[in-house]
């Protein structure tokens, strides 16, 4: 192969792989080893930013503060990630079909309620991959501080990395991610279990943080109403850790059989282990010292004196790997790599969860329908493409600072996961109005909609929060997203209704036949694709025929009049002056005044073109053929046949071409 397709398909297989047929989509179905790093990955690997975001927010109001408070915090958002896993342990039983929490909202609460969801959830996907790579770009750069100035580079390189594994397939990604995600529960456990014992053994040390002085932002302690907004916007932070919960519930497709059984059994998996690691993140956090400050927050001072721009502020992860493996250096940087490495590949949580949301809504007519299908290697290779440039816009706006990108965090996961429990509390309800259900089935489905009701409850409760606390710090830009998401998905869905209406045919729908049928061949001069198209034109019977030219420049027309006589072609030639040497007007005004004069008379363009093999060949021809192809196809009544000639270059110069007639002229056969 030659030109663009040789050089497109060569680059394509290098990053992609080798096309999967349809009928192997069995092989890519994940056991529950593989689909815990896949879709778990970014609510794991919050925790590695969750407890800088709580001491961070607890920290306005001095250490003391923070460190009287932070334990209650951490309670409270375990409370709600116990609540929140256990509901969505009856969503993925109860709708296997993966589309998660807008099949829940859709089927329950009707169609715009689902919309709502789905808008959130794009939204939420989106910001999960510019949040998990941004923390883990900065993570890096604390380790490797040649990185540091270059975040937004390194943050859209590892985007893009990303994408293209996941166009590689589900399984082949998982492959590639289950050991640093395992890795990364393997270290945090083992700091935590190692950190309480040294802590019960009288050996565990101070953080570096310790022997600073954390003082409230202005310098007064916080007390009434103004402690409490303080607490809740800490807690609203702290909630970050339930972000990717959902994910589970919406990938069940890709878990093998029993689906069900199996979601939910890594659904478990992942709120067990996401709670010890954060519990033992702020356990330890206490019991060393850690303190967090920074610009807008609380003043971090040495001997009474503020540190300064000078003083690089690990994160919690890394001040407690320094000082939990203080007696062992290898600790300290395992730990750093691979909390880099997991909250790079939390993204990949989204990259799995937003196509195939995606894929659900194209089917329903809510998106553009190229999402619904697969690519080559049997993932939705268009949903990856875009939540890699959303994402990669995101990082570039907000120059890859968590910080700023995480006040648009949390607000679209807690919509969604408000209206999936209280549309599954009205699929109980549906259920249990149903008199047959009785015994065992009915008292199961009962306490299904307790857990159910207490989960929207208390996801209410956050959603309220975070509205509160973070609406000017940035979550009305994401609630803003999600207004033109929804109204957009509402207009692609009206288009796409009314299509099908125009086009349905009716009960007693005749076919209607054209009274005649009159053929046009476009010419600019007569040479070999000029008369192949006159061969084709001849040959499909047309009830007139004739060939059109365009004069712009006069001797040109001259010359194609007296080759046109030369030659014997047996069609009438109509030539058509442009005074303003236009060509695309002249014939789009010209076919126009065909259709009013005869409206049930078919009117066929023929257009000769060029075949080539080079993508810098391509721009040298057929621009004005593209033009007129355009403009054609929205006159009614009209239709546009492109009559190509491969030329040397092109892959198909070598065919020989049978079934068209030649021409007869006195210079004898010109081949068709």
């Amino acid at each position: 192969m030659q030109g663009v397709p040789a050089s497109g398909q060569i680059v394509k297989r290098l990053l992609v792989g080798r096309a999967m047929r349809s009928d192997r989509l069995g092989e890519t179905l994940l056991p529950k080893r593989l689909a815990l790093p896949i879709f778990a990955s970014d609510a794991l690997s919050s925790v590695a930013y969750a407890p800088d975001e709580i001491l961070l927010m607890l920290g306005v109001a001095g250490g003391t503060f923070a460190s009287f408070h932070s334990w209650q915090i951490t309670l409270a958002v375990v409370f709600v990630m116990v609540v929140v896993v256990a509901s969505y342990r009856q969503n993925v039983h109860a709708y296997p079909s993966g589309g998660g929490d807008y099949e829940v909202a859709t089927e329950n609460l009707g169609h715009k309620a689902g919309l709502t969801v789905a808008s959130a959830l794009l939204v939420d996907y989106v910001l999960t991959v510019a949040v998990s790579i941004s923390s883990g770009v900065q993570n890096a750069a604390a380790a490797l501080p040649q990185l540091r100035g270059q975040e937004v580079t390194v943050a859209l390189a590892l985007v893009f990395l990303l994408a293209a594994m996941n166009l590689r397939g589900v399984r082949e990604s998982g492959r590639a991610f289950a050991v640093p995600v395992y890795a990364f529960m393997a270290a945090i456990i083992g700091m935590g279990l190692y950190g309480v014992f040294r802590e019960i053994t009288g050996t565990l040390g101070q953080a570096p943080s310790a022997g600073l002085e954390l003082v409230p932002a202005d310098g007064q302690a916080l007390t009434g109403i103004a402690a409490t907004f303080i607490l809740l916007r800490a807690f609203s932070s702290g909630c970050a850790a339930l972000t990717g919960v959902e994910a589970i519930s919406n990938g069940v497709p890709a878990f093998r059989k029993p689906k069900s059984a199996n979601a939910a059994t890594t659904l478990l998996l992942m709120g067990t282990i996401s709670v010890c690691m954060l519990g033992s993140i702020i356990m330890l956090s206490r019991w060393t010292g850690v303190q967090m400050g920074g610009e807008g927050y609380g003043q971090l001072l040495k001997d009474g004196v503020p540190v300064g721009d000078g003083y690089v502020q690990d994160t919690v992860i890394g001040q407690l790997a320094k000082t939990v493996f203080s007696d062992f250096p290898i600790g300290i940087y395992v730990v750093a790599t691979v909390t880099g490495i997991i909250l790079i590949l939390a993204a990949n949580t989204a990259f799995n969860g937003f196509p195939v949301l995606g894929s659900i809504l194209a089917k329903d007519g809510y998106l553009p329908r190229q999402l619904h299908t697969r690519g080559d290697r049997l993932a939705f290779s268009n949903g990856i493409l875009i939540l890699a440039v959303a994402a990669a816009a995101l990082i570039v706006a907000y120059h890859a600072e968590v910080t700023q990108l995480i006040q648009l965090y949390i607000v679209g996961v807690f919509v969604s996961f408000s209206m999936s429990q209280t549309g599954m509390i009205r699929h109980w309800n549906r259920l249990l109005r149903d008199p047959s259900v009785q015994g065992a089935e009915r008292s199961r489905m009962q306490r299904s909609r307790v857990v159910n009701f207490i989960g929207a409850a208390m996801s209410m409760t956050v959603l309220l929060v975070v509205l509160i606390t973070k609406f000017q710090a940035g979550a009305k830009y994401a609630i803003l997203a999600m207004a033109v998401l929804f109204a957009m998905m509402l207009g692609i869905n009206r288009h796409y209704r009314k299509v099908s209406e125009e086009l349905s045919l009716a009960p007693d729908s005749v076919a209607v036949l054209p009274s005649r049928v009159h053929a046009i061949v476009l010419v600019s001069k007569l040479h070999k694709p000029a008369l192949r198209a006159v061969a084709y034109a001849r040959a499909t019977r047309p009830s007139t025929l004739e060939a059109l030219t365009v004069e712009v420049d006069p001797a040109d027309t001259h010359a194609l009049r007296r080759d046109w006589i030369q030659h014997e072609v047996p069609i009438p030639l109509k030539i058509i002056a442009s005074p303003y040497r236009e060509i695309t007007r002249p014939v789009i005004d010209y076919v126009k005044s065909l259709r009013a004069e005869h409206p049930r008379t078919v009117i066929i363009v023929y257009v000769p073109e060029y075949v080539v093999g080079h993508w810098y060949e391509q721009v040298l021809h057929n621009q004005s053929a593209l033009r007129l192809r355009v403009r054609l196809h929205f006159i009614p009544g009209v239709m546009v046949a492109s009559v190509p000639w491969q030329l040397r270059s092109s892959e198909g110069a070598e065919e020989e071409w049978y079934d068209a007639p030649a021409i007869t002229t006195r210079a004898g056969n010109i081949a068709p």
